[in-house]
């Protein structure tokens, strides 16, 4: 059973003759343990199918079930929920709090759902060897310690699916290999992660390709 389902997804953009069709009429399945590559020009729609399976935006119509909910029919109360539960979002610019640890920055979420765990918030910097970063603010670190931050932010609730937005985009080639061998690593068993990037590297570790193009899904 996919972890993923979505038909027949729409979003449009503006109203009258400026509006402007990103999706129309999308279809995506991701099973558990997958890693999905979204590849697009700029603009493409790649963004915004991803805050429509985490729950960040409404579609115009069509559906979305994650691990057996749907994301589609929930109040934004339900929303809030699914996604602390269900959902970890690793975006560009990192959206670390520049006030908070890197150990604090990962334990937020878990925070928000009163699980707190610092024992699994270490343990998640010390998988992802970021263990001389749990105790310094995020302007001392580099930009990949501060990406591989906020994928240990992701995981800390223990989410079914990875959304990432770029997560390469602002970094050099050796971070970015880095964080996309973490990424890789995430999508197994029953945890799935869906990637849009620029990067043809970062899609090539990709179990599947799918390109957005005129508002609809090609497999590559």
């Amino acid at each position: 059973m996919p972890l993923v389902s979505a038909r027949g997804l729409r979003r449009t953009f503006g109203s009258g003759r400026a509006a402007r069709h990103v999706l129309d009429g999308v279809d995506l399945d991701v099973e558990p343990g997958e890693m999905v590559a979204l590849v697009g020009r700029s603009g493409s729609g790649k963004s915004t199918l991803l805050n429509l399976l985490g729950g960040m935006d409404r579609a115009d119509g069509g559906t979305v079930e994650v691990a057996g909910s749907r994301v589609d029919e929930l109040s934004e109360r339900q929303l809030a929920h699914f996604r602390r539960r269900h959902v970890g979002f690793v975006f560009q610019f990192f959206h670390l709090i520049p006030e908070l640890t890197g150990e604090e920055n990962v334990l937020m979420p878990a925070r928000l759902t009163g699980g707190v765990s610092v024992e699994r918030g270490r343990r998640l910097l010390d998988d992802l060897a970021l263990n001389g970063a749990a105790e310094r603010l995020p302007h001392t670190l580099s930009g990949g310690e501060q990406q591989r931050i906020a994928i240990a932010r992701a995981l800390v609730n223990e989410p079914d699916l990875i959304l990432a937005d770029e997560p390469t985009g602002n970094l050099d080639r050796a971070a970015g290999d880095s964080v996309l061998d973490t990424l890789r690593g995430i999508a197994t068993g029953e945890r799935s992660v869906v990637l849009a990037t620029h990067d043809r590297e970062a899609a090539a570790l990709a179990d599947r390709v799918l390109s957005v193009e005129d508002g609809r899904l090609r497999r590559c």
